[in-house]
């Protein structure tokens, strides 16, 4: 089994702790709270992204998306993703896919399909598309539509180390008709506190890549952007979930988008 490394903190760990989980250490515990000296909402920040997955993947079933592909899925919190999907359609067949140890720990919970559907859960890094790809397809039918979501993750990969045609490369592998669901933080708002936020990263060994609106548009070229087009989490389809209380009046500094392959 893969050990799990204790000595830096994890995204997918660091997430947990934001949504106030229990699944992660001191030093995932110790850097979330120095991300909170920079911008106090950390928290919402979490919870924002969270709540667009359970917003996003209600949309795309109403679309008649039934096969869904969750690339750095982070740890379980209910509902998953495959619980909102088979709420809508029972049917649905979902993989996940994360690098972190602690979230194959935990993979049992993402594996409770419903009868008529499948869930499966791959322990693989994004920067292998062809492989996680090749791995989904035993779940998926890949000449059907499939949604594609990297929600919260493409920030953790710098332009120089291929961002843009990481996915690229999954989406090319997938039919007409499919969706690509992308997260993103952004500096737009507070240029100087994203810059401490990403020094604070390379200084861990880790990347944080904020990106600007204009920089997370260019993610959709070649797709079909479906209504509202790129916007501020908060503001993506908010009818179709629960309001997510925040504190203050600033924007909580992430963009979100979902688009159509043509």
């Amino acid at each position: 089994m893969t050990r799990i490394d204790t000595s830096k903190p994890h995204p997918a760990r660091m997430y947990d702790w934001f949504l106030g989980g229990k699944d992660n250490y001191p030093v995932d515990e110790e850097m979330a709270e120095q991300l909170l000296t920079i911008d106090s909402r950390g928290r919402d920040m979490a919870r924002v992204n969270r709540a667009f997955m359970h917003r996003a993947t209600r949309w795309l079933g109403a679309q008649g998306v039934r096969q869904y592909l969750d690339i750095g899925s982070g740890i379980p919190t209910e509902p998953n993703l495959h619980q909102i999907a088979q709420q809508v359609a029972p049917a649905s067949r979902v993989v996940y896919c994360d690098n972190d140890p602690i979230v194959l720990a935990h993979a049992e919970a993402l594996l409770r399909s419903t009868p008529e559907g499948a869930t499966e859960y791959i322990q693989a890094d994004a920067r292998e598309p062809e492989s996680i790809l090749e791995r989904a397809g035993k779940v998926l039918d890949l000449t059907r539509p499939v949604a594609l979501s990297l929600l919260a993750l493409l920030h953790f990969v710098d332009d120089e180390d291929g961002a843009y045609e990481l996915l690229r490369r999954l989406v090319e592998r997938l039919p007409s008709g499919s969706y690509v669901v992308l997260s993103q933080v952004t500096g737009d708002f507070d240029p100087e506190g994203a810059a401490k936020a990403r020094a604070m990263y390379q200084a861990r060994g880790l990347t944080l890549r904020p990106r600007t609106r204009e920089e997370f548009t260019r993610f959709f070229e070649g797709l079909e952007l479906t209504e509202p087009g790129v916007s501020l989490t908060t503001d993506w389809h908010p009818e179709l979930g629960e309001v997510v209380p925040v504190a203050g009046d600033e924007p909580i500094p992430g963009y979100a988008g979902v688009a159509r392959k043509p």
